[in-house]
């Protein structure tokens, strides 16, 4: 080949047997990694995101490296890697703090869903008049300054929100929003027989 033609200095075919190898090895280990995660574990873990931390173990380790067998070798420990990989995702999400066994899967068509009635009803008269004696009650104890925040917060604004609406400091804001939920949880046990 001449060297004036594009694509046909060592260089340049080297990096293409490069992507190719690279492009083969890819599609090859996120078949590995998708037939070696469990059927539940796959709505948690992505194949390719496993793929992508083996390339990155790989070269951050191997980086330099220079593979005397040329190929075979590489597609060899990656597939190490990548089973590795698999094995680390599988035992973490079997953790007994993150037991996916313990996960409740979503409800059948026919399962009737209580949640949905509560958030879709309106509420009583009485609940209204206990909700709206409850908010005068909080803003009357309230410092002037740190009404607008409570305000804004029951109109569902977020304490980034309020800080930006208010110009004060979201620390503050997270800070009022805080002792205001502790004493709503006072008030909700005290009226608990």
């Amino acid at each position: 080949m001449p060297d004036d033609v594009p694509g046909s200095s060592p260089m340049a075919f080297a990096t293409t047997l490069q992507r190719a190898n690279f492009e083969q090895f890819s599609r090859r280990l996120i078949g590995l990694a998708r037939g070696h995660l469990g059927e539940r574990l796959k709505h948690k873990v992505d194949p390719e995101d496993v793929v992508q931390s083996v390339y990155k173990s790989f070269l951050l380790r191997y980086g330099d490296t220079k593979f005397t067998d040329g190929m075979e070798d590489v597609w060899r420990l990656l597939t190490v890697i990548t089973l590795r990989k698999c094995a680390d995702r599988a035992r973490y999400y079997k953790a007994d703090c993150r037991d996916m066994a313990r996960e409740v899967g979503p409800p059948d068509a026919h399962q009737a869903e209580p949640w949905r009635e509560a958030l879709a009803r309106e509420p009583t008269p009485d609940q209204a008049v206990v909700l709206a004696e409850t908010v005068e009650r909080i803003l009357v104890d309230l410092a002037p300054a740190e009404r607008p925040i409570i305000e804004l917060s029951l109109q569902g604004y977020t304490t980034h929100e309020v800080s930006e609406r208010l110009g004060r400091a979201e620390r503050s804001v997270r800070r009022l929003r805080e002792r205001l939920r502790n004493h709503l949880g006072q008030l909700q046990d005290a009226r608990e027989p």
